[in-house]
């Protein structure tokens, strides 16, 4: 991080940001703040840029884009027998720790399906506290939902607003 702006030289060069300039479109904002806020660092005016997250059920992983740029990815852990729904859906709600049918808490929970059925979540959680699932990243093992593990769930959950494109292939 030449400029000491909070993105890396790498993401600087990705995103078409100056990596001598820490505020490289001049606004007083340093470009890792804007790319962090979702902003494009190359225009004054507060322009947000796309999201979506994508699911690649043969690698059991979550990546995560900001406009066209792949910010991370996560292993996960989809559904047993192809239960997960494939196609182009997006982030229906959002609720901190919602309740599954099969008795466990699913904290971070982001519907996928607009029944509310499938989403993507933390680890599920057993009324007694027991976490489920937590050896289990990187093989299918749910009814169907992306789970993620604890960093990665929060991370996402405050990442993704409601209409938050997800590609599931």
């Amino acid at each position: 991080d030449i400029d000491s702006d909070g993105l890396s030289d790498r993401m600087e060069f990705n995103f078409g940001t100056n990596i001598k300039v820490a505020d490289t479109d001049g606004d007083g904002y340093s470009d890792g703040e804007e790319i962090d806020n979702a902003y494009d660092p190359l225009e004054i005016d507060k322009i947000k840029l796309g999201k979506r997250i994508e699911i690649d059920v043969a690698r059991q992983e979550l990546s995560y884009f900001l406009r066209g740029v792949r910010m991370d990815t996560f292993m996960v852990s989809s559904g047993v027998n192809n239960t997960t729904p494939r196609g182009h859906s997006q982030i229906y709600n959002k609720h901190p720790r919602a309740w599954s049918s099969y008795g466990l808490w699913m904290p971070y929970w982001m519907a996928i399906s607009d029944t509310g059925k499938y989403g993507i979540h933390e680890l599920p959680v057993w009324p007694n506290g027991q976490r489920e699932g937590e050896d289990s990243l990187g093989a299918p093992v749910s009814h169907g939902c992306v789970r993620l593990g604890t960093n990665s769930a929060k991370l996402m959950y405050e990442w993704a607003e409601v209409g938050t494109p997800v590609f599931i292939y």
